[in-house]
């Protein structure tokens, strides 16, 4: 006997055919509760809440077809198999019409006929329930989901607009120079960043820094780039006296602030110093390529330098390189996501192609937004940092 926790309503005012299909359906292992008529297989239903009702269609004080009606009406999952010996075929139709599972005609010459549909309909109750409780678990996790994503999204417009505010005005005209960036993140969020500011009456500062990883964890980190920068800048003015302002120096700090950190993220750099009055850029390199780019009506080309990225390794120790800035001259500093944008199949031959491009542009910001076509770029695997810093162009 195959065990089943189902419980089983039969009604049906034939009391031989009733008995007799309690008796088989009890020693198959189902719990039968009986009713002789449909207004009391009603009452039963309703108290007693059975998984499945075997029904007949011929029944005094309620006929069968009303009474699944109501039953239906109240459960609607509820499987209602219908055995029945009026045999008209009007009637079957509408009692499976009306959601009864099976139609059976009396008399059932094997009950094994009657068990195989109760089985297989108490089988398609339980998958019917088994995914409705799947789908509500779906729709509440969607809600769960839908909600989160909202959250994450007020999250991202409250950290985009304070990336935002932090980067510097754009353009920028300070004497002679004249900066412009532009920053195009591969996410909502940027972990290029590019910042430039007067240091004192006669010096002018800029980086543009490439934190490793994209989305918010490094937008973050451009946080603490801005904040070291400004705190350092606050202790090199205490009481009065600012000393050398060196890019090594700065890059020297936000090495030692990121390991000290243990953020798990590096930043590649490059930073440096005008002294408007000597004409010279003094800068400083951290492991960032593609290199700065100096143009002149004349003349394009890479500066020199090298430097292991910042934020990586205690040992590392940043070089300071001085230049002679020319009359009429840009710099142009990318990040390296502007990289997947040159024709070339390997490194060295993207790099040895992005000098002509800065020279076709004119060195000018705008020219590079044009011939990158940055104003339609769809999505990006990396994000794009430009920064130009031009004299008399």
């Amino acid at each position: 006997m195959q065990k089943t926790s189902a419980t089983l309503l039969i009604i049906d005012d034939d009391e031989v055919v009733r008995a007799s299909i309690a008796a088989y359906l009890e020693d198959s292992g189902f719990s039968v509760l009986q009713a002789s008529n449909g207004l009391q297989g009603l009452q039963i239903f309703e108290q007693k809440k059975p998984d499945l009702v075997i029904c007949d269609l011929r029944m005094p004080q309620m006929g069968g077809l009303e009474l699944i009606r109501q039953m239906t009406s109240a459960a609607p999952d509820m499987p209602v198999i219908v055995v029945s010996g009026a045999g008209v075929m009007n009637d079957a139709v509408e009692a499976l019409r009306l959601g009864a599972a099976d139609y059976l005609v009396k008399p059932l010459e094997d009950l094994a006929v009657l068990e195989h549909s109760v089985r297989r309909a108490l089988d398609r109750a339980r998958l019917l329930l088994e995914n409705q409780r799947y789908r509500q678990k779906l729709e509440a996790a969607n809600r769960e989901l839908e909600a989160s994503l909202h959250l994450l999204q007020e999250d991202q417009t409250a950290g985009r607009q304070v990336q935002m505010n932090m980067l510097p005005v754009n353009p920028w005209e300070i004497d002679d120079f004249k900066f412009a960036h532009e920053i195009i993140p591969s996410l909502y969020l940027s972990g290029d960043f590019v910042d430039y500011f007067r240091v004192d009456e006669r010096r002018v500062a800029f980086y543009l820094a490439d934190v490793s990883g994209h989305g918010a964890s490094s937008a973050f980190v451009t946080v603490l780039l801005k904040f070291m920068t400004t705190r350092l800048l606050f202790e090199f003015r205490r009481n009065g006296v600012l000393r050398d302002f060196k890019p090594s120096e700065v890059l020297d700090h936000i090495n030692r602030g990121l390991i000290n950190c243990n953020l798990g993220k590096h930043v590649t750099m490059v930073g440096g110093v005008i002294d408007e009055e000597t004409g010279k850029l003094t800068y400083s390199i951290g492991g960032h390529l593609p290199l700065p780019i100096l143009y002149t009506p004349t003349d394009v080309h890479y500066l020199e330098g090298r430097g292991l990225p910042v934020g990586l390794f205690n040992e590392a120790t940043y070089q300071d390189h001085v230049l002679d800035l020319p009359e009429t001259f840009s710099l142009t500093l990318l990040s390296d996501g502007i990289l997947d944008l040159l024709p070339g199949d390997t490194l060295k031959e993207k790099e040895a192609v992005l000098p002509q491009m800065v020279k076709t542009a004119g060195g000018s910001l705008d020219g590079l937004r044009q011939i990158f076509g940055l104003a339609t770029l769809g999505e990006m695997p990396d994000d794009i940092a430009l920064l130009v810093l031009s004299r008399n162009l």
